[in-house]
């Protein structure tokens, strides 16, 4: 697998059309660290780190439904392999006028595009979420 990130970001576009509860995935500290944004966003109700014996550790993401569609309507990936896309911080973009969300990667680790405006740093942008 080439971008993992878009993997990620696929099966929770996927699991959100299909109305399903709950998804899981091959874990990485990234992908991790972007579900703990989600979560603290607003975006997930929790996820959690399993590891099967004699397996490879997995997350488990729980999808949050508001009036039975799913908390997270469009996801698209900026930075990809192919190109990758930096923003100084006075360039973080608001994503549907501060509706959604910007995920970052910095120096200080994986932030959300607000709390890196509010930090004054600048990174990789990694996707938009709303």
């Amino acid at each position: 697998m080439t971008d993992p990130i878009a993997d990620m970001l696929a099966r929770l576009r996927n699991a959100g059309t299909a109305r399903k509860a709950e998804l899981t995935l091959p874990y990485s500290k990234l992908k991790s660290e972007i579900a703990r944004i989600l979560q603290k966003e607003g975006y997930i109700t929790s996820y959690e780190l399993e590891t099967p014996e004699g397996g490879k550790p997995q997350i488990r993401i729980k999808s949050k439904f508001v009036n039975k569609t799913s908390a997270i309507t469009g996801l698209k990936r900026i930075s990809r392999p192919g190109l990758r896309r930096y923003v100084g911080a006075d360039e973080i973009p608001r994503v549907l006028g501060g509706m959604g969300i910007a995920v970052l990667s910095t120096s200080s680790g994986v932030l959300s595009g607000h709390e890196a405006r509010r930090q004054n740093i600048g990174g990789e942008v990694l996707a938009y979420i709303w």
